[in-house]
């Protein structure tokens, strides 16, 4: 069992990383010369990243509620090993259980640019296996530096092909939703899940000024998040998804949520790399599957 005195002894590193306890829950901190960020251990669960002289980049709800077994508003939680309502089991937990139990370090590292790496593998429970009754083991991996890398490996470890959903799903942190535009989804087709999921066709940019909640497809692009106000652009890039989804609950859902914050809605956008709906990945038997993203900040 990993304790927060043993997770130092074996992974802390000077001027990289160490790890503390939050709420009950044992957090990594990570402050380098490019970079803090801090990543939850209870769901692999990365919660901030602010490059050195920048405004935040991942969005943490100041809401947020860090407890056992819940999930934490913001940052990136990590969907599997299926997104949104399992297909046939309403009782179990909507995108997965991966967000919600603990996964163990099992690397660390100071890499030769400056970044941090670390590597988290969830742990199964008698829960998870009742739920999810395949042999299977499942790695995050998080580069932190001037970008944020992170790459999520489904190993299949089993005799028999498994079919999954996951996402990286992403809280961005913005100025002003209303002022912000999403590009590089133009021409996609996506379920429109505000419209009675209606096939709809994206035209032009993404722009916010109600409830968003939609699956686009056939979207392989660079995403670009544009902030006026900040000056800059989150640029998006990604591997192993071909669905993206874009979400903003608006008012009145935010204010039923009880964990987003006053106006939280106002300040964050999620743009999630995912393998939904009908967009799921089959692995064969000893074969992975890999979904990566890197995020970026660009001047604009």
């Amino acid at each position: 069992m990993q304790t927060i005195k043993n997770l130092n002894a074996r992974y802390a590193i000077a001027n990289h990383v160490s790890f503390k306890e939050s709420d009950g829950l044992m957090v990594a901190e990570i402050d380098n010369a490019h970079a803090t960020a801090s990543i939850c251990l209870q769901g692999a669960h990365l919660m901030t990243w602010t490059p050195k002289g920048q405004q935040p980049v991942i969005w943490l709800s100041p809401a947020a509620k860090l407890a056992p077994g819940k999930s934490i508003r913001g940052g990136v939680p990590v969907c599997w090993p299926w997104f949104g309502p399992h297909a046939t089991q309403s009782n179990f937990p909507g995108h997965g259980f991966a967000r919600t139990v603990m996964w163990e370090v099992i690397g660390t590292r100071a890499l030769k640019d400056g970044a941090t790496w670390l590597a988290f593998r969830l742990v199964p429970t008698e829960a998870t296996r009742a739920q999810w009754p395949h042999s299977c083991e499942l790695v995050l991996q998080v580069a932190i530096g001037t970008t944020l890398d992170m790459d999520l490996g489904t190993l299949n470890t089993g005799s028999t092909p498994i079919t999954i959903g996951d996402a990286l799903h992403a809280y961005f942190a913005v100025s002003d939703i209303a002022q912000v535009a999403i590009h590089g989804l133009g021409g996609a087709p996506y379920i429109d899940k505000v419209n009675g999921s209606a096939q709809k066709q994206q035209a032009g940019p993404v722009s916010i000024d109600q409830e968003v909640d939609r699956i686009y497809y056939n979207t392989g692009r660079d995403c670009l998040i544009e902030d006026p106000a900040w000056k800059r652009r989150i640029r998006i890039a990604k591997l192993g998804s071909r669905s993206t989804v874009v979400w903003n609950p608006w008012v009145e859902k935010a204010n039923k949520m009880g964990d987003l914050g006053e106006d939280g809605y106002h300040h964050m956008v999620c743009v999630e790399s995912t393998n939904a709906a009908d967009d799921v990945m089959t692995i064969a038997p000893q074969q992975e599957h890999h979904l990566w993203v890197r995020y970026a900040v660009e001047a604009f």
